[in-house]
């Protein structure tokens, strides 16, 4: 992939507004060609160097009868060369999770979904598999899409199913499943999958599957980072969810109504709300456990840095997660209040990932940058 923008091809009478209205946490759908001349540029020896890293997250899942029963082994990364080597096998799969945190080409692919608001959205996996490979029927409780990168890819999806699991399963399968649809995928074409929605995915030749996936925090997950002690006292079964989500301007604003469905999760719970919306913000944009940031070793001075940002455009790390909301900015887990006249900037910078040079530029502004620099979050180009 390049950093050119990716557009999204929708069927005849169906746009962003009318799928989030007709589709978004209510029904599949299957779109085909949704990007024309598609083609899957992370090769697999690529994918297979990612996961032989030990902060990326990946896993190696291989199936095959013993004794008559279909049976899955899962290795968990990061793998070494015998291990990658499986993948010349039939039935045998990779899966990276968060590509999008260390390929910075993968972007365009997440912009063409960008009226899902930031704070819904949680990542990129690929799923590289020989023919035959696959991981099984399952059910997730989150939103996605499946892109069809490379190859054929056949998905079999039932809307009502026996929740029943395989006993002793490396992976959460569904122990009894029989489809009601079945979908054949070719590169360019994806499927979307609201949460609770069973599916199997096959390859029937050397194939990969790019999974658009999105956050939908439980009120036990949220409860657990807000108020801790008072977990026990609470239903922690329901999920967030926003099934009347509309296309909003800027896809990095912390919208009102998310603010108001998350805190509505937590039930009874008597909290600060400008607590809980500083604790949301850095929730949602904390990184995950592998996650590290390249910190310059040799830092520029902050008057040399703010002479550089007159010529040199801002980039968001790959791994960096910014929200705003008020006048608040949330970066990587962490708050920081800037004065109104900075927040048009950031704004554009979290929504874009970049800014472009400028010849003025406050100096509240300027120190917040160049914190986030001299912590890897950013860089000058």
């Amino acid at each position: 992939m390049t950093d050119t923008a990716l557009m999204l091809h929708w069927p005849r009478g169906l746009d962003a507004t009318r799928f989030l209205q007709r589709y978004w946490q209510k029904e599949p759908l299957l779109v085909r060609g949704a990007f024309p001349g598609f083609r899957d540029v992370l090769s697999r020896s690529r994918l297979a160097a990612l996961a032989s890293r030990d902060d990326v997250e990946s896993r190696l899942v291989s199936h095959g009868l013993a004794r008559g029963v279909d049976r899955y082994r899962v290795a968990h990364g990061p793998l070494d060369r015998q291990q990658l080597a499986r993948l010349d096998r039939p039935d045998a799969t990779i899966l990276v999770q968060g590509v999008n945190l260390h390929v910075p080409g993968v972007r365009p692919v997440l912009d063409a979904f960008g009226f899902i608001p930031l704070a819904r959205r949680d990542d990129l996996m690929i799923s590289d598999a020989s023919p035959g490979g696959g991981v099984g029927p399952h059910v997730d409780s989150y939103d996605v899409f499946l892109l069809q990168a490379r190859g054929r890819r056949l998905w079999r999806i039932a809307r009502t199913f026996d929740e029943t699991l395989v006993e002793g399963a490396p992976l959460k399968q569904l122990a009894h499943f029989e489809a009601e649809d079945e979908f054949l995928l070719e590169p360019g074409d994806f499927l979307y999958l609201p949460p609770g929605v069973a599916h199997d995915g096959v390859a029937l030749d050397a194939c990969a599957t790019w999974s658009i996936g999105f956050r939908a925090p439980s009120a036990g997950e949220l409860l657990q980072g807000w108020l801790s002690f008072v977990e026990d006292r609470f239903d922690c079964g329901d999920r967030y969810a926003d099934p009347d989500l509309q296309v909003q301007r800027s896809g990095a604003w912390l919208s009102d109504q998310f603010v108001q469905r998350a805190r509505g999760l937590l039930g009874s719970v008597a909290f600060d709300e400008a607590m809980f919306e500083s604790f949301l913000g850095e929730y949602l944009t904390e990184p995950k456990p592998h996650v590290r940031f390249r910190a310059p070793s040799r830092p520029q001075s902050i008057d040399a840095f703010a002479a550089r940002l007159q010529r040199r455009r801002i980039v968001l790390a790959p791994a960096t997660a910014m929200l705003y909301r008020g006048r608040c900015v949330y970066m990587n887990g962490e708050v920081r209040p800037l004065p109104l006249r900075a927040m048009g900037s950031a704004a554009r910078l979290a929504d874009r990932r970049e800014l472009i040079p400028a010849a003025r530029i406050d100096a509240a502004w300027i120190e917040a940058l160049y914190d986030w620099y001299c912590s890897g979050y950013l860089v000058l180009r």
